[in-house]
């Protein structure tokens, strides 16, 4: 079931045998990957290292049953980080699905709002935590865009782009054409919810690989309804950036480098 890919997974692997058991016990039938890149990215600020899409690709194909290995990530047309991000997927193989980012401007002019009102503020927190907040509190916020108007500033920019959709359509439509057993699902988004009970209500092995703190307490309740987490720093030798790697080897250079 496990056939390394390269000499590195296999030199690692022989280190991190009860890693490699249990993800066989994972994948011991018909498997399909889903990986939510644009939630799964951000999860380096909580590790303190990163995914490197190469490593990971050969890791996961490392392993026989993995059936496919679907790819969901924004792209944004001139952004450097957007197209190495997208070249990577599509030339390490990726089932890659995309769609143009969306970009956001909101207004943070606060010229002719009062001290202690809500409608800018509003655009950035949530009704609930907003209520909770003191007059003195938004008079503080609404103080700083001020400040930031005196810098020119009168606009945020944010990016947006969502496969919640994609992606819970994709899991169904293969739990209905019974392409897999199990699921293996990159993500800690709480929009999954509906669609994991749908596969474990069908009899399909679900399994959420995440890191501790990113995932959504409507996953974590899955839990007693079968859903599985596998946390991710298991994986790190295998898939992280090779500079951040505490895996040195005595192999040949060339080598380490594949």
């Amino acid at each position: 079931m496990f056939t390394a890919k390269t000499q590195r997974i296999k030199d690692i692997a022989e280190d991190k045998q009860e890693v490699i058991k249990r993800l066989e016990s994972i994948f011991d039938a018909n498997t399909r990957v889903y990986i939510d890149y644009a939630n799964v990215r951000p999860w380096s600020e909580k590790l303190g290292w990163h995914i490197d899409l190469k490593r990971l690709k050969q890791f996961l194909d490392s392993f026989s049953t993995i059936q496919a290995i679907n790819f969901y990530n924004g792209y944004l047309a001139g952004n450097e980080r957007s197209e190495k991000e997208k070249t990577e997927a599509e030339n390490y193989k990726y089932i890659l699905r995309t769609k143009p980012v969306k970009i956001l401007n909101f207004s943070i002019n606060a010229s002719s709002v009062p001290a202690d009102s809500t409608i800018l503020v509003k655009q950035f927190i949530r009704r609930a935590l907003l209520k909770k907040y003191e007059v003195g509190t938004i008079e503080y916020l609404n103080q700083r865009f001020a400040d930031m108007n005196k810098k020119g500033e009168y606009f945020i920019e944010d990016m947006k782009c969502n496969f919640d959709v994609e992606i819970g359509v994709d899991m169904l439509l293969d739990c209905e054409r019974n392409s897999a057993e199990t699921f293996i699902l990159w993500s800690g988004d709480s929009d999954f919810a509906d669609p994991i009970k749908k596969l474990i209500s069908a009899g399909k092995r679900v399994y959420l690989f995440a890191t501790a703190g990113r995932i959504s307490s409507e996953l974590n309740e899955l839990r007693e309804s079968g859903l599985k987490i596998v946390d991710i720093f298991e994986l790190k030798e295998f898939i992280c950036w090779l500079k951040e790697s505490a895996y040195k080897s005595t192999k040949d250079p060339v080598t380490e480098a594949l």
